[in-house]
């Protein structure tokens, strides 16, 4: 798995601003995110990056839902704090996954002689980490109201 994994992590490292900025674009074009829309570029791209700077941290840790519990309570206050709704904050999660694995799907080295199995493999972990990642932006925004 961790040949596949490398490579996925890989390509979304070195690629980030790319898929940064084509996740920005839809983002703010898309009709299920409309507090996006009228947000500087600049600062979409950057919401996005974040994620995928702390993306090989996360997905190869030891702890791996300690990690994910400490970023994705950090977005989850951050977004609340800047009063992007709910559910738009997790779509927005959602998009950030498509548009990675989207962006890879392209790649040449993703498309030759990988192994299924450890495809499905890191496709299984990633999604368990976003999965995981919105359960806790949820719990977050929860008790945020609360206070």
């Amino acid at each position: 798995m961790k040949v596949f994994a490398d490579k996925l992590i890989d390509i979304t490292e070195r690629h980030k601003e790319d898929i940064a900025k084509e996740w920005s674009r839809a983002v703010r074009a898309n009709p299920r995110t409309p507090w996006f829309h009228n947000v500087d570029e600049k600062r979409c791209i950057e919401h996005a990056l974040n994620f995928y700077t702390n993306l090989r941290r996360i997905y190869f840790s030891e702890k791996p839902y300690t990690e994910v519990r400490e970023y994705f309570a950090g977005y989850a206050e951050e977004s609340f704090n800047e009063k992007i709704p709910l559910h738009e904050t997790v779509y927005a999660m959602i998009m950030m996954r498509r548009h990675m694995w989207l962006y890879a799907d392209f790649q040449a080295p993703f498309l030759t002689a990988i192994d299924h199995h450890q495809a499905v493999e890191t496709i299984n972990k990633t999604i368990r980490i976003f999965d995981h990642g919105i359960y806790l932006v949820i719990r977050k925004y929860d008790e945020l109201r609360k206070k």
